[in-house]
């Protein structure tokens, strides 16, 4: 649903993609004098990890680098942050350097971080648990291909949730979201290309 959201002029959407920064954009949240809306993927909800006692705030609208590497940006949103730094190990097995956006936050988004790490690497891989048509995913593949399309040595490739709706059945809906071999197939696609 955070692309609805996102679409959304004067909303502010953040999306977390582990405890630490579950508590800092909520923290920052409550603290903004505007309303952001704050997306909690109950994927995480289990989810353990180092979280300060002492009240800290992220900024909205700037993503982080958690993984450096020079050979193709991988960008994740929530959950799929970590289904890429999944993707990171297994193509950093296979000699390819990974370098793992976390957007944490998608309206506003921080284009220029995204920006900056394509023009290093060359090549670009948004993984977005949402459906294809209208998503954040497409959006970053637009903006990259509007700014950035010079410094491309292939194609921008984006994996997804199929378009269809989220299946019941417990089986179906365990192949829905994007998995790391998805990423890492899409990753070499770019880089063959």
């Amino acid at each position: 649903m955070y692309s609805i959201f996102t679409h959304i002029p004067g909303l502010k959407c953040v999306v977390p993609s582990d405890p630490h920064t579950a508590k800092g954009l909520l923290a920052a949240a409550i603290r903004d004098d505007d309303p952001v809306v704050y997306f909690s993927h109950r994927g995480l909800a289990g989810t353990r990890g180092e979280v300060p006692e002492e009240p800290y705030t992220l900024p909205i609208g700037k993503a982080r680098t958690v993984r450096e590497g020079g050979d193709v940006t991988l960008v994740g949103i929530a959950r799929m942050t970590s289904v890429c730094l999944e993707a990171a190990e297994r193509l950093a097995a296979e000699g390819t350097e990974a370098e793992v956006i976390d957007l944490l936050s998608l309206s506003p988004l921080d284009e220029e971080a995204i920006l900056e790490s394509v023009r290093r690497t060359k090549h670009l891989v948004v993984v977005d648990e949402d459906t294809p048509r209208c998503s954040v995913a497409r959006d970053i593949a637009a903006i990259v291909a509007d700014r950035a399309i010079d410094h491309l040595d292939g194609p921008v490739k984006t994996v997804t949730a199929p378009h269809t709706p989220v299946p019941y059945s417990g089986a179906l809906l365990a192949a829905f979201p994007p998995n790391a071999e998805a990423v890492v197939a899409a990753a070499m696609a770019t880089l063959r290309d």
